[in-house]
């Protein structure tokens, strides 16, 4: 056995039917129909007899399957290695170098959100590096129909403005009328109805926007980040002084929010396909 440059690790050394394997794997991966063996090992360079063997090989691992007679196809038990991996994901780890990135290219205060509970739990954050700070704090709930990041948990996690006024009425103030959702400013949305609408209007632009509706002084923005089996994984977010964050800068920071919610996205094994309107 050969030593690396390094002294202590072994040259890699491909092994060839392993990676005759993994090429069978690919070329499955890119049919739809599946593959017979002839075609198979024209793909990846083999006779067909050594295609044979390796396809039964992956057989019995239940990576690969046919029908008696049929093409071979992936095998189900690529699905459970799959779901073993994106469970071993730490979505924290994950989320953390983007979360730098973003508060580098934006300027303020860039959030992690976990949904849970009916509600969107603040994991982790990096603080915006200007004199004037909104400041995230980790274990902090949303609240539904007052925060950005809550409006893409009930809008992405199918929970509406139903579960909204639920949630709503454990907070300290009080709607205008039967019903209402608890006010935390005067420009909290309060109607079930009118939240329902902007809850719609969140799913098809793909972001949130909250404007001094839990407090008055704090806007944000939240995008949402879309786990393997399309579920609601986690939430970007940004926030920062009222002040600081008017319509036009909000408008400029949608586009590197929602590129870096599709970017954890497809680290998580989604498909990081934001929409953002014209």
């Amino acid at each position: 056995m050969s030593v690396g440059a390094d002294g202590d690790s072994p040259t890699r050394r491909p092994v060839g039917s392993v990676a005759r394997a993994l090429a069978l794997l690919d070329a499955l991966a890119a049919s739809d129909a599946g593959l017979g063996v002839n075609e198979l090992a024209r793909r990846i360079g083999v006779n067909a007899s050594t295609a044979s063997r390796l396809l039964s090989t992956l057989q019995q691992g239940g990576l690969v399957e046919r029908s008696p007679g049929g093409p071979y196809r992936l095998g189900l038990r690529l699905v459970t290695l799959a779901d073993r991996v994106v469970a071993q994901l730490d979505v924290r780890e994950r989320a953390r170098p983007l979360l730098v990135r973003l508060v580098s290219e934006t300027g303020e205060t860039a959030t992690l959100s976990v949904p849970g509970g009916g509600e969107a739990i603040t994991v982790d954050f990096v603080p915006s590096a200007s004199s004037v700070v909104s400041m995230a704090r980790v274990g902090r709930p949303s609240v539904p129909h007052a925060t950005a990041a809550g409006k893409v948990m009930l809008a992405y996690a199918g929970l509406g403005a139903d579960a909204a006024a639920e949630l709503g009425s454990r907070g300290p103030g009080a709607g205008t009328g039967a019903g209402d959702l608890v006010a935390y400013t005067e420009r909290t949305i309060t109607d079930p109805q009118v939240l329902a609408a902007e809850l719609g209007r969140v799913r098809e632009r793909g972001y949130a926007e909250a404007v001094g509706e839990r407090e008055p002084d704090l806007n944000a923005l939240a995008a949402p980040v879309i786990g393997r089996a399309g579920d609601l994984a986690a939430i970007l977010g940004l926030q920062g002084p009222a002040a600081r964050l008017p319509a036009g800068t909000r408008r400029a920071l949608r586009r590197p929010l929602m590129d870096t919610a599709a970017e954890l996205s497809r680290a998580l094994g989604g498909p990081g396909a934001g929409q953002l309107e014209g």
